[in-house]
């Protein structure tokens, strides 16, 4: 007998995973006794908050997907693991990345390049798991409008991936490191995406707004 997914119990334990991602957050930042940040502290502070931040990006992100979409199975189930699992470790080479620029760990070109890497390798499989997860629910999708609706995320999360593979052959061969240009091609995002939204607007005659 088959049993139909419950998308509540799925969305509840991706909850818990960005809540204790957040702890761990908390947890690695430097505090006093007196639990005042010191001064010479800023700079983890900073990377702290870049590092929360973008956490909660991606939970909102997250969030919208089962806004968007009731249907659930066992691919998308595997698909949103796989995200969680990558949420996990995420922040933490970001939180490196920050502190490198802003000087607080000293890093050759060469580590600097791998923090790219090992940033977009997260950014990626972050961002491939949901582009799965919307291309699956539009395979499942009867309603023409939602499947439209749900393909063209598919698509528009597919566009995260591609900049991110770029992202990842800069750092591999060391194009740009010192200027951060694995960091900076991410700019890519706003124009790409905008003239994939006119053209897939113009090409099935479906309204995104």
């Amino acid at each position: 007998m088959k049993f139909l997914h419950d998308s509540k119990r799925v969305e509840a334990f991706s909850d818990g995973v960005f809540a204790f991602a957040a702890t761990l957050m908390v947890v690695s930042l430097d505090l006093n006794e007196s639990f005042v940040l010191m001064e010479s502290k800023s700079v983890s502070f900073i990377s702290f908050g870049v590092s929360f931040f973008v956490l909660v990006a991606l939970w909102k992100v997250h969030y919208n997907f089962f806004r968007r979409t009731a249907y659930m199975d066992d691919w998308i189930i595997a698909f949103n693991a796989i995200l969680l699992f990558v949420v996990l470790y995420y922040v933490f080479p970001l939180k490196s990345l920050v502190n490198s620029f802003l000087g607080k760990e000293p890093v050759t070109m060469d580590g600097l390049a791998s923090l790219f890497e090992l940033y977009s390798a997260g950014f990626l499989m972050i961002f491939l798991c949901l582009a799965l997860m919307y291309y699956r629910a539009y395979r499942k999708t009867k309603s023409v409008d939602r499947s439209l609706y749900l393909l063209f995320y598919a698509r528009h999360f597919g566009i995260y991936v591609g900049v991110a593979l770029i992202s990842i052959a800069l750092s591999g061969f060391k194009i740009g490191i010192i200027f951060g240009f694995p960091g900076i091609v991410y700019a890519l995002l706003g124009p790409l995406c905008y003239w994939h939204a006119n053209w897939f607007e113009k090409k099935f005659r479906f309204p995104l707004s």
